[in-house]
């Protein structure tokens, strides 16, 4: 837990992309948490001419990375464009949390972990998925049951692959979910559907987990499908058939800097960030895997 009291010292931050995540972090870091009490917002970093948003002030990115002042990137931008700033502040010897998917490749996240370790930075990848009350709810629901066979079905509007990656690791927040309720899996299949005429994509990945429980993960995307989550889970002792209303998701992203934070404070044991980073990077490699099953098949 955080203390409340004043911290000795603030980590001066930048924040690089202001859409919708880093938009976000700028109102979480300018508002008094015990989290942001930690870290001391310096600027933003946007490849568009902004001047400054709410009196925070852009600045280059080469003046973020040769800052002694900036310690710590968040990292918004779009997905594609992770991997580079993530090794370039890194390399000049800062902090950085990033939002999920960390690459686009298992070889670079792992490549970057080591580079991490290296310089004695915190490197964390954003999981807000992990942080919603359907989660928590969907946690207590599966723990100590027999999973005989699961669904999981996402659909959106179209998002550009170039810009966000292909459609595993765009919805990794969907497998991050199904390796955090059910364990490591395997992939046994998966196929990908386009009408690029239509902007219409279905993925449809057939997964197995350690026990040879079927799990079936399709994500859909097209203009005019609303974003939605359809879930089934049967079990020996019964079943789960969608999500029932549990509330309202506050605060998630403020929830995601209070745990980088006390990361940055050295307040996580040595076993709890070996294990995330072992899902971070199992879903990766299964995002990758999924990519060229699908890739081989078109």
């Amino acid at each position: 837990m955080l203390s409340t009291q004043t911290p000795e010292r603030k980590f001066g931050v930048v924040v690089v992309g202001v859409s919708r995540a880093g938009s976000v972090r700028i109102r979480d870091l300018r508002n008094p948490h015990a989290s942001s009490a930690f870290l001391n917002l310096i600027g933003f970093v946007s490849r568009r001419e902004l001047g400054s948003i709410d009196e925070v002030p852009q600045i280059s990115l080469e003046d973020a990375l040769s800052s002694q002042e900036v310690e710590v990137a968040f990292i918004c931008s779009e997905s594609s464009s992770h991997e580079h700033y993530i090794r370039q502040f890194l390399n000049a010897g800062k902090h950085v949390l990033v939002e999920y998917p960390m690459t686009l490749s298992w070889v670079a996240a792992k490549d970057l972990w080591e580079l991490a370790e290296q310089k004695g930075k915190v490197l964390h990848e954003e999981h807000v998925e992990l942080l919603m009350e359907e989660f928590a709810f969907l946690k207590k629901e599966v723990v100590g049951k027999d999973l005989l066979k699961g669904s999981l079905l996402f659909t959106a509007a179209p998002l550009e692959e170039e810009r966000f990656g292909f459609p595993a690791f765009s919805g990794i927040s969907r497998l991050t979910w199904l390796v955090s309720l059910f364990g490591e899996l395997s992939l046994v299949s998966a196929t990908l559907e386009e009408r690029k005429e239509d902007q219409y994509m279905k993925m449809t990945v057939c997964l197995e987990t350690e026990n040879k429980s079927p799990l079936t993960w399709i994500e859909e995307k097209a203009p005019g499908l609303k974003r939605n989550r359809r879930l089934s889970f049967h079990f020996r002792s019964g079943s789960l058939e969608n999500m029932p209303n549990v509330g309202i998701n506050k605060n998630i992203f403020l929830k995601d800097q209070n745990i980088f934070v006390q990361k940055l404070l050295g307040q996580f044991s040595e076993e709890e960030l070996a294990a995330e980073k072992k899902r971070i990077l199992h879903c990766l490699w299964l995002a990758g895997e999924i990519q060229k099953h699908c890739c081989s098949k078109q």
